[in-house]
């Protein structure tokens, strides 16, 4: 790889890391990777699924496979100070989203040059991954049926692992998500006389414990799952029993059995705890995303590919109970989602992340490579 496009895909990224912007927001994104693009003279749709753009590289006949990159940003205020820190305040781009964008602009340029190849090779860059459901909406907007794609492939950016170093998984990689919020409603009334209401703090009380036992006696001990509650609301007042008590959280599995089940029992729970207290529940599931689960002939390819560009691989990481939706497309057409270190950095989601620019000329390759190999 040249110089020149390293120092360019790092000059793309940290334009990106300066002006990040949210979920179902990044049009000023959308628009910077049209120009470059353009400047590449790589012919591409925008504002499919919303903020989403697919560019095309074609080639003749042949096969047609995807190489996916997501786009949007993160409500953390950034402490990083770097000189290309965010420029919105209490937005930044605190996953590598930025990475992933430059990276495959990158790709894009090397593919671009490179005459042995033959096919088309449709560069998927992606909205709203971090939960706000952007691989789906560019499903119901027509992707596979106005881009064919027989093989997709994504890579995420892995704090601690060896900066370049290629992790691929049969099977799950990142874990099913969704998020719930549980209301129940009783009858306020004065603390004192406790007799005369129906107490929602000590029915929601009752339900975060028996949530814990949908893992530990309800699914089965050899499939991983996790249900979390994060946020508590109740009362205004010390001395006065509430009309209702909140709470939300997430739950995670790598099996879409586990997370049926997760999903059924919460919702029996929440019905008959607040049955038992003389309450109501109001529960809500929402922000769902499939698990990202590998399709092994696709890991073998990429496995093959990233050793025959000089990368080293490691086949021996357990999956995440983190989510991404690149396994909504994964659904839909074979495909691996890769982690590709970034060495010793601050972990995602954390005010002081940063995407190591060094990286990027490793995940160009790896993406490169791995599309031209599953085009043969």
């Amino acid at each position: 790889m040249s110089f020149d496009l390293a120092a360019r895909m790092t000059a793309w990224r940290h334009h990106l890391h300066s002006y990040p912007e949210l979920s179902c927001q990044e049009t000023g994104t959308a628009a910077y990777v049209c120009e470059q693009l353009d400047v590449l003279g790589i012919a591409y749709t925008a504002g499919i699924g919303g903020h989403g753009v697919v560019a095309q590289l074609v080639r003749g006949g042949g096969r047609r496979i995807g190489l996916r990159a997501d786009m949007d940003a993160l409500p953390i205020h950034e402490t990083t100070a770097a000189p290309y820190a965010s420029r919105h305040t209490g937005v930044m781009h605190a996953c590598g989203h930025d990475g992933h964008t430059a990276s495959l602009l990158g790709a894009a340029q090397l593919l671009r040059d490179d005459p042995d190849w033959r096919g088309t090779i449709n560069l998927v860059f992606q909205p709203a991954e971090e939960g706000f459901g952007g691989a789906e909406a560019m499903l119901d907007d027509g992707l596979l049926a106005r881009f064919p794609m027989e093989w997709i492939f994504g890579y995420h950016n892995w704090p601690g692992l060896p900066l370049g170093t290629v992790a691929l998984h049969d099977g799950p990689v990142m874990a099913a998500a969704a998020n719930f919020a549980v209301t129940l409603r009783g009858r306020a009334g004065h603390a004192a006389m406790p007799h005369l209401t129906a107490d929602p703090v000590q029915g929601l009380a009752h339900l975060i414990i028996a949530l814990n036992t949908i893992i530990a006696r309800n699914a089965d001990p050899l499939e991983a799952g996790v249900i979390s509650t994060c946020t508590l609301s109740a009362g205004e007042a010390r001395n006065q029993i509430a009309d209702s008590a909140s709470a939300s959280g997430t739950m995670r599995a790598l099996s879409e059995t586990t997370m049926t089940l997760l999903q059924a029992r919460l919702r029996d729970l929440s019905t008959h705890i607040a049955a038992a207290h003389n309450l109501t529940a109001e529960l809500e599931i929402f922000s769902t995303l499939a698990a990202t689960v590998n399709h092994a002939p696709a890991v073998a390819l990429a496995e093959a590919a990233a050793r025959a560009a000089g990368l080293e691989v490691r086949r021996d990481l357990p999956p995440t109970m983190a989510a991404e939706d690149f396994g909504r497309f994964l659904r839909e057409i074979p495909g691996a989602y890769a982690w590709i270190g970034n060495g010793a950095s601050a972990s995602l989601h954390n005010p002081g992340y940063d995407y190591n620019d060094a990286l990027l000329p490793v995940a160009a390759r790896y993406l490169a490579a791995t599309a031209k190999a599953a085009l043969l």
